[in-house]
């Protein structure tokens, strides 16, 4: 939970400003009793059209939001109005007390649905403030419902983090909530307004020699490999599976990390890195083949490097949406529902592909090209804006390469001797 050193007074007395960062797309819940001042804080940081007000909702029904009759009508139309708004990804706020954790629950069933990160802002007044705020409203809430709002409030607190909210801020004081800023940050697929162009290159598996033939035929200078220099204006993007049973594991690690490093290229997490991340951190991952010599070739190298490695590969994220909406990156592919999204599926599906005894590909009707790998295939196709670049480089095939936007395929030979997969 974030609060802190936030929001207090500084040497000087002065009250200091407090930063609360929230994702682009959330789901906000303000929580608190009645006459915390939830509604006049939504007003002051957020959109009219992203607040949803049960209040507002009551009188769109009845004329009246004090009807407290037509409550249950009131939530519906919120929910469905919430539904839509996550449907097309919209920041959210939901103004309500949300002190129970039974009127949170349907909201945070929608976040998970549209893979919505959730926000809580608690407003945690003490009894006597929001007890005389609420006596200075039009409306005023009985002191027994103030009360027992509060009290489900501290019921609540600790479980927040259980519930799925991702982010949990706390404000103490009326002074707080006044002084605060609040700054939306782009998630961490958004690369939006990286418009390449690219060189997109996927499974490497510890090849490092077809590496750097591939990187040199699309025209980088791989003369000192820890510093390949991409072609004037291009960036490389690595869409998982970088490391494997390949015997160049460390020198792969060490030409993508370093060009990430110097901005030259974007790095996509496989489910090679995400198994080796784990068992560098030292969680009781299973050993295949692959992971095995992975692991094998780092041990001989330096600490240092190794710690290199894992800060690496825990800041590296599963799916990237570049050049405006146009392009989407992920190593095993990425449906047109989540794409931009964060969520424990998102990431599945990222790494792993469709658990759905479907192909996604061929059932894919977006818009953005969509570039993946992880299941190699004989040669790359255009398949509904999708294209599966994994062409079997570690099988003793060819390591290929898709450019963007060209739509052109550069691939070279393996020198791996493994049997094909094909």
């Amino acid at each position: 939970m974030d609060s802190g050193g936030m929001g207090m007074k500084n040497k000087y007395g002065h009250q200091t400003i407090m930063k609360i960062h929230i994702p682009e797309f959330s789901l906000i819940f303000p929580i608190g009793a009645a006459g915390s001042g939830k509604s006049t804080l939504a007003r002051k940081h957020f959109r009219t059209t992203e607040i949803l007000s049960s209040d507002h909702c009551r009188a769109m029904i009845s004329d009246d939001e004090n009807n407290q009759s037509v409550s249950k009508d009131a939530f519906e139309i919120l929910y469905l109005i919430a539904e839509k708004r996550l449907d097309l990804a919209r920041l959210t706020l939901a103004d309500a007390t949300n002190t129970r954790d039974q009127a949170r629950k349907p909201l945070l069933s929608l976040a998970r649905k549209y893979h919505c990160p959730a926000t809580a802002i608690v407003l945690r007044f003490p009894e006597s403030i929001c007890l005389g705020q609420n006596r200075k409203r039009e409306r005023v809430v009985p002191d027994h419902v103030i009360r027992q709002q509060m009290h489900h409030l501290e019921l609540s607190l600790p479980e927040l983090k259980k519930e799925g909210f991702e982010k949990i801020f706390i404000l103490e004081t009326p002074e707080q909530a006044e002084n605060i800023q609040i700054y939306r940050n782009p998630l961490r697929s958004n690369k939006k307004n990286e418009h390449g162009p690219f060189d997109i290159i996927s499974d490497v598996r510890g090849c490092f020699e077809e590496l750097l033939a591939l990187m040199k035929k699309l025209g980088y200078d791989v003369s000192d490999p820890d510093k390949a220099i991409p072609p004037k204006g291009r960036k490389a993007v690595f869409i998982g599976d970088m490391i494997g049973a390949g015997p160049g594991v460390p020198s792969v690690l060490r030409l993508v990390m370093g060009m990430r490093e110097r901005g030259d290229a974007f790095c996509i997490l496989g489910d090679h890195e995400y198994r080796l991340r784990g068992k560098l951190m030292g969680k009781n991952i299973g050993l295949d083949d692959s992971l095995r010599r992975s692991v094998a070739q780092l041990a001989g190298e330096s600490q240092v490097f190794q710690e290199k490695v894992i800060r690496f590969l825990r800041n590296i994220f599963h799916h990237y949406v570049f050049d405006d909406g146009k392009l989407v990156v992920a190593h095993a592919g990425m449906s047109e529902d989540m794409q931009g999204r964060v969520s424990a599926k998102v990431r599945q599906f990222a790494l792993y592909g469709d658990k759905a005894p479907r192909d996604w590909a061929a059932a894919y009707s977006g818009r953005a090209a969509v570039v993946y790998g992880h299941k190699p295939v004989p040669e790359p196709r255009w398949l509904n804006r999708t294209i599966n670049i994994d062409t079997g480089c570690i099988f003793g095939e060819k390591l290929t390469a898709l450019r963007y936007p060209e739509e052109e395929i550069v691939s070279v030979p393996s020198d791996q001797t493994r049997k094909s997969p094909f």
